[in-house]
């Protein structure tokens, strides 16, 4: 039972670490956060952090590795069922999308991520593994299961995924610099589901 509650402690433990580097990073940037600073949020000595994690580093790509795996969380059976569906799995896709860029602390993590992902290799890998890889594969999944029901015409997948999804990032980075700027994104508020219908409406079956 101790060793159980001591699994359970330092879990926890990484967990607020996790929680309190996001809010930092996403208010002071990567180099203004020291360990240190982080630590003594937690309320832990800098010492113990280390039994977590080796560097910042580490707790940097482990705080990117939950942005970017938020909130595109699609089991493989709600993937199938909502293909089925058509036009519904790409509603929901695009609201989560939007719900991420919308999503203050999400927006101030994005803008660091893009500045980092210049200067970091293994954010880079990490970016194009957890994030792009991975959606491309959702994505094509569903577009080959629309196919096999002949909800939409017969095309690459693969290709289509792409033209989905650069689309939706474009305008979440579009928002991202308005933001940046104080300038207003009322004009985008509803681009997302626009998107979806024109799209929709480009690749279903006549």
């Amino acid at each position: 039972m101790p060793e159980n509650r001591d699994i359970v402690k330092r879990s926890g433990t990484k967990e607020k670490i996790l929680k309190v580097a996001n809010t930092l990073f996403s208010n002071h940037g990567y180099k203004a956060t020291s360990v240190r600073k982080i630590a003594a949020e937690v309320g832990i000595r800098e010492s113990a952090l280390y039994n977590h994690f080796k560097n910042k580093e580490a707790i940097f790509l482990e705080v990117a590795k939950s942005i970017f795996n938020s909130p595109f969380s699609f089991r493989d059976d709600e993937i199938k069922e909502l293909a089925t569906r058509g036009k519904p799995f790409l509603q929901k896709f695009a609201m989560q999308y939007k719900m991420l860029t919308f999503d203050k602390k999400s927006e101030s993590m994005f803008k660091l991520l893009i500045i980092e992902l210049m200067q970091n290799e293994q954010l880079r890998e990490q970016f194009m593994t957890q994030f792009h890889h991975n959606n491309i594969k959702t994505l094509s999944e569903a577009f080959f299961i629309m196919m096999q029901n002949n909800l939409i015409k017969s095309n690459d997948p693969m290709m289509i995924s792409y033209e989905f999804l650069s689309t939706l990032f474009y305008i979440r980075f579009q928002i991202t610099l308005l933001r940046f700027d104080s300038k207003s994104v009322d004009s985008l508020s509803t681009q997302f589901e626009r998107h979806v219908d024109f799209f929709w409406e480009s690749i279903k079956s006549n």
